[in-house]
């Protein structure tokens, strides 16, 4: 029996194999949460040194492949061995093999997150093209989250292939058809554009960034403008519990800034799974 087959034929077998890659994908999207920033900043750095006329000196490669993970403390190259998801952090004990430092324990939570939802994806979809691009989806949502979290940043890099992804993905009516899609990228942008100004011109502040724009019209793009209003809302509704618990907990202002794109990321997920479905019973309420 081929693998393909028995992915086709056994849900238990599909919803294993989906978990284990996204147990790797986790792995991988921890190296994307920590570098892509540090890639960004480097590479605005250079720009503005350029704008200046300043010349700088060549610095070594940094990306997503190189240099080799190491320990921040004492310069450790992580081996293969050591780079296990899950497995080598529980051998570990968190801890560096070489100085004994600790390791964030973010990068085992980022793992089993992926590893959870690329499961619940399997299972929710079954076998085929919806739940593959689904992966994609919620991967590209896992890394947009924690990067926001950490810079309050939407890297394009991630935002605007996901866009023409969305858009591509609905050509053949992948979650939507491409009308909605496009009807949603756009909606979804302009929405988020005129709080933002409405904001600006009552306050005279930005209360978020463009980013946030563009990942509403990553959702909208993927799910069709249907979902806006859903995701908008939950969005809304648990960033301002969020956002009130944190306050009262750190005891600081209400002046200070909380990243918004977790949870716009956090609805496009509910929306991909149960979007419909919400939608269908809010509409027979009435």
């Amino acid at each position: 029996m081929s693998v393909i087959h028995s992915l086709q034929s056994s849900p238990v077998f599909f919803i294993s194999f989906c978990s284990l890659i996204g147990l790797v994908a986790g792995s991988f999207l921890n190296v994307v949460i920590h570098r892509l920033p540090k890639m960004l900043d480097r590479e605005w750095r250079e720009q503005c040194a350029e704008l200046r006329g300043e010349t700088t000196e060549a610095l070594a490669p940094y990306n997503i492949v190189v240099p080799r993970s190491a320990c921040p403390r004492c310069g450790h190259s992580i081996s293969a061995l050591e780079n296990i998801p899950l497995v080598s952090y529980a051998i570990l004990r968190g801890r560096c093999s070489r100085c004994r430092a600790p390791i964030s324990v973010r990068y085992p939570a980022v793992e089993i997150i992926t590893c959870f939802f690329s499961g619940v994806i399997a299972w929710h979809f079954g076998y085929g093209f919806a739940a593959f691009a689904a992966l994609g989806f919620v991967w590209a949502m896992i890394a947009l989250t924690f990067i926001d979290y950490d810079t309050q940043l939407l890297p394009d890099d991630i935002t605007l292939p996901l866009l023409w992804g969305g858009l591509l993905v609905n050509l053949g009516d992948g979650f939507t058809d491409i009308r909605s899609a496009v009807i949603g990228a756009v909606a979804g942008y302009f929405a988020l554009w005129l709080v933002y100004w409405g904001y600006k011109l009552i306050t005279g502040k930005e209360g978020m960034g463009y980013g946030d724009f563009k990942l509403l019209a990553v959702i909208g793009a993927w799910l069709g403008w249907q979902m806006l209003p859903l995701v908008i809302l939950f969005s809304s509704i648990v960033g301002a519990i969020a956002g009130i618990g944190l306050i009262m907990i750190t005891k600081r202002g209400f002046h200070v800034a909380i990243p918004f794109g977790p949870y716009l990321a956090g609805g496009g997920m509910l929306a991909l799974f149960w979007g419909n479905e919400i939608n269908r019973a809010y509409l027979d309420l009435f």
